[in-house]
């Protein structure tokens, strides 16, 4: 295909899905829904340029109940509890296709999926998980705090140059085919931060989590905090929402 009809074919556009709360199991069919469809359209642009369309990009905003999700390469042994207590916990437990260790989902945490075609962006996985962690940073610095990077560890984290200080506010955890993104990040807002002392997060055994209402002292608006993401990562990213 001539690269002006490729430049053409780019769709910034991002359909906005907030899901309020949602089970991980549903959440993550209705990711792998959508990424098939892309994948899908770009096979078919591959084999049909003269018929080619389009593909679309996906936000979708969740909570979900208490659940530990392990990514493909974590170790199990990162589950510092079984099952049984697991479920005294009303948790739950899943081992996923993303990248990562192990992690906790639960209220009060803002979770995004992205499911988006770099093609429309840049097709670079580096920069889209620095997107990711930028968009952190920049709306956590509306309310007053600083984050940061950790060498060799994705997310956000505070005070990440202070090894006994630093502790994490964003888990990162993505997959990507073909250029198109699934699942994403963990952002904890008002997160019930005891769950995290069943696991060792995201595989370290000397770092803790922390949330938006330990770090300032007092519950947060769920609804603003989204609102400012939405807007960050849609600046970060390039893409605008319809």
């Amino acid at each position: 295909m001539p690269i002006f009809a490729e430049k053409k074919m780019k769709n910034r556009s991002v359909m906005f899905q907030d899901l309020g709360s949602m089970a991980y199991k549903e959440a993550w069919d209705y990711q792998e829904e959508l990424f098939k469809g892309i994948v899908d359209i770009k096979m078919h642009n591959r084999q049909a340029p003269g018929d080619a369309s389009p593909t679309p990009n996906y936000l979708l905003f969740c909570e979900h109940p208490h659940v530990y999700t392990l990514g493909k390469n974590g170790s199990e042994n990162n589950l510092l509890v079984n099952m049984l207590e697991l479920q005294n916990k009303e948790a739950t437990f899943f081992k996923t296709n993303r990248g990562g260790d192990i992690t906790y989902h639960g209220p009060g945490q803002i979770v995004g999926y992205p499911i988006l075609d770099l093609d429309n962006f840049s097709p670079d996985i580096h920069q889209y998980v620095f997107n990711l962690e930028e968009a952190i940073i920049r709306t956590i610095a509306e309310y007053g705090l600083e984050g940061g990077r950790l060498g060799g560890a994705s997310g956000v984290w505070l005070d990440p140059k202070q090894s006994a200080k630093a502790r994490k506010i964003c888990a990162i955890g993505i997959r990507s085919s073909r250029w198109v993104t699934m699942h994403g990040f963990a952002f904890n807002v008002n997160t019930d931060l005891s769950y995290f002392e069943l696991i060792n997060p995201c595989g370290f055994t000397d770092k803790k989590a922390t949330s938006m209402e330990r770090e300032l002292g007092r519950t947060m608006d769920m609804a603003e905090v989204r609102a400012r993401l939405k807007h960050h990562l849609a600046q970060v990213i390039g893409m605008s929402y319809i």
